[in-house]
């Protein structure tokens, strides 16, 4: 056997560890690739999460501590053979519906769905009633 210069001992654990890396950014494509797939699931149920620290972002989107910790949690809920509604409904439970990115139109949550809405109607009314009313003081300088 004769030793080929270009091909020497240090690169074989070179190549066989691009060849894993490679392999694994296969499978995560595949994963990726699956909607049925653990992560795909897991992204799914992320957005729909919001991130309890940043409040303006989803637990997908966020890379606050705790965003991680939901994230690798909804991974194991989901691993472990629970279903997108049932770890929506565990995190629901733990944290509030403030957790949810869309919290339900229900009785708890009414005023949080429709309470600007009546502010800025009773807004309008306001300013509607005082601007009819007959005498109404005018400013200084609008005379």
């Amino acid at each position: 056997m004769t030793h080929h210069p270009t091909l020497s001992r240090p690169l074989f654990p070179a190549l066989r560890r691009a060849a894993a890396a490679t392999a694994l950014c296969a499978a995560s494509l595949a994963a990726a690739a699956d909607p049925g797939s653990i992560e795909a699931r897991a992204q799914a149920v992320a957005e729909e999460l919001r991130c309890l620290v940043c409040q303006n972002e989803t637990v997908a989107g966020s890379t606050a501590p705790l965003a991680l910790d939901l994230r690798a949690q909804i991974h194991q809920q989901l691993a472990a053979g629970r279903s997108e509604r049932e770890v929506m409904d565990y995190m629901t439970a733990r944290y509030g519906d403030f957790v949810r990115y869309r919290p339900p139109v229900d009785a708890r949550t009414w005023l949080l769905w429709w309470g600007p809405f009546a502010l800025l109607a009773l807004g309008g009314l306001g300013l509607w009633r005082r601007l009819r009313q007959p005498g109404a003081p005018v400013a200084e300088g609008e005379a």
